[in-house]
């Protein structure tokens, strides 16, 4: 298993598809994305955000749910994925004793948050469909910034007479 770190929901464009962002703590710091659903991705964007409810959405009651009955999540491990559907397994302890539940891997980042529990995923998961970060040579950003704040002035001050026929 390796340890992974939630980086964020994003949008997908340009069909505007939400996506749930992770990447490798350590090693070759992969980048796993995954598409997931608009509720899923609200639910976690408010989780991150620390957003409270007038009332409890479905993760922040199956959160009350395993607190009333002495259920802990010990982590949610992404396991693997079939047919482009990726499975999760939550890891639940109850007096000792360890249960393993299935879950969509978007509802069990959702809950993770929810209670402080670390997001694994399986290394044979990783190999498969892990994304190694781009890394920009030195400079590279600077300069792309000030390219785009140079086109964005042009843009700002340009009136028709200076395309002038």
């Amino acid at each position: 298993m390796v340890e992974m770190e939630l980086l964020g929901v994003r949008l997908e464009l340009p069909v505007n598809t939400p996506v749930v962002v992770l990447q490798e703590v350590d090693g070759q710091r992969r980048l796993l994305p995954i598409l997931i659903g608009n509720q899923e991705a609200s639910a976690i964007a408010y989780a991150l955000e620390g957003v409270t409810t007038p009332r409890p959405l479905t993760h922040d009651l199956m959160k009350n749910v395993l607190d009333e009955v002495g259920i802990t999540v010990l982590r949610v491990v992404l396991t693997e994925m079939r047919d482009h559907i990726y499975y999760a397994d939550l890891q639940l302890e109850q007096g000792g004793e360890v249960h393993h539940v299935s879950s969509r891997p978007s509802d069990a980042i959702a809950l993770a948050v929810r209670v402080g529990a670390t997001v694994y995923a399986a290394e044979d998961l990783l190999d498969e469909v892990g994304q190694v970060p781009v890394v920009e040579p030195e400079g590279e950003a600077e300069q792309q910034a000030e390219i785009i704040e140079e086109f964005r002035d042009f843009i700002e001050h340009v009136s028709p007479e200076d395309f002038g026929a």
